[in-house]
């Protein structure tokens, strides 16, 4: 009987915990996925509610309040050239869009499928193409011109500049830039103490900034070769970049190191063309063969690049941007301007759900929660 109250507080602790989890899996519940237009007119995100199925339901449009973009030589396909217009990012229910053709970035406040604009600010260069998110620090990549970072702050109101925290890339693009020599994407490590910019055919080059306890990067970055040509997206994976390279239609994967420098190349090419596009789900990487129209899938063994299907899926013509949610991918093409839906199996390969029609061609970002 002495243990009788000691027993009732933590099974009281305990039905608290499991309150707690049901009430935040209550709400994050309800997934949703945003696809960006980037018409030229005018840009939008629509939104769609994911099923349990995987299967997207059309639920509304929403206005960025900028202009989307058109790299040259002008093609519906790739119109940014880029991954990572358009980041949800989960910590504090925030989605931010590039508007290229406006030089702005639009955030959004998220709740559920109803987006709310909270502002749109100039994005510090030419043609934003690609967002990174790192606690409340942002940083956008403008692949117009010689290409520059610009360093932001979250805050109530949105975006804030970050005075001084401009950096070139030291690029010869025009504006709009070429969609083979723009730089693809940038992104912070996952510690966030480095910043990575890839900067495709221009100079074939991954190039990684420190980033200050200030949020201001070094002055200098250093340019690391990339294993094969044309280095585009990437993600991180078991402490090592991973990164899709289109030339050979590669995955790499490196090790960054503190100083910058990325050793320990390995790559493996997937036999397809035009692998521009990665996404991790699970153990998996899903990759978009924009020349091929197909999706191949990678697995990781020790830090190696291992190909898992050359062919996991075929696509509407112009595959490119991916996103996942759950146990789900979603594939833009641009082209027609539709996204497809598969189900991420437990062994990896993908089953078809089935095609989003209705958006305009030269469709560009995608992003999910």
């Amino acid at each position: 009987m002495r243990h009788r109250p000691a027993l009732a507080v933590l099974l009281v602790a305990f039905l608290a915990l499991v309150g707690g989890q049901s009430a935040a899996a209550g709400k994050g519940g309800h997934r949703v996925v945003f696809v960006q237009t980037n018409e030229l007119t005018g840009n939008r995100i629509a939104v769609y509610d994911r099923g349990k199925d995987g299967s997207l339901t059309f639920a509304a449009f929403y206005p960025t309040g900028g202009l989307g973009g058109a790299a040259l030589p002008g093609t519906e396909s790739d119109r940014l050239a880029s991954q990572g217009s358009l980041v949800y990012d989960r910590h504090q229910e925030l989605l931010f869009a590039v508007n290229a053709g406006s030089n702005t970035v639009s955030t959004f406040s998220v709740d559920g499928d109803t987006l709310t604009l909270v502002n749109v600010v100039p994005s510090g260069g030419q043609f934003p193409a690609s967002i990174a998110v790192h606690h409340d620090l942002v940083y956008v990549l403008n692949a117009g011109g010689t290409g520059t970072v610009q360093g932001f702050r979250i805050g109530g109101g949105g975006l804030t500049p970050i005075a001084g925290s401009t950096r070139t890339l030291g690029l010869a693009n025009t504006t709009p830039p070429n969609f083979l020599t723009s730089p693809g994407q940038v992104g912070f490590t996952p510690n966030g103490r480095q910043l990575l910019v890839t900067t495709k055919a221009s100079t074939s080059s991954i190039d990684v900034f420190q980033v200050g306890h200030d949020g201001l990067l070094s002055p200098t970055f250093v340019a690391n070769p990339s294993a094969t040509p044309v280095p585009f997206a990437f993600t991180f994976a078991h402490g090592r970049l991973v990164s899709g390279e289109a030339a050979t239609s590669s995955v790499t994967t490196y090790r960054v190191d503190h100083d910058g420098t990325l050793t320990g190349a390995q790559s493996q090419n997937d036999g397809q063309v035009a692998l521009c596009w990665i996404q991790r789900v699970g153990r998996f990487f899903y990759v978009s063969n924009t020349g091929s129209n197909t999706l191949s899938s990678f697995t990781l063994d020790g830090g190696r690049p291992q190909l898992f299907q050359a062919v996991a899926a075929t696509t509407e013509p112009g595959p490119i941007d991916l996103t996942s949610s759950g146990h789900f991918l979603y594939a833009e093409t641009g082209v027609l301007g539709t996204v497809d839906e598969f189900r991420v199996n437990d062994d990896g390969t993908l089953t078809k759900i089935g095609t989003v029609t209705g958006l305009p061609p030269g469709i560009e970002g995608i992003a999910s929660t």
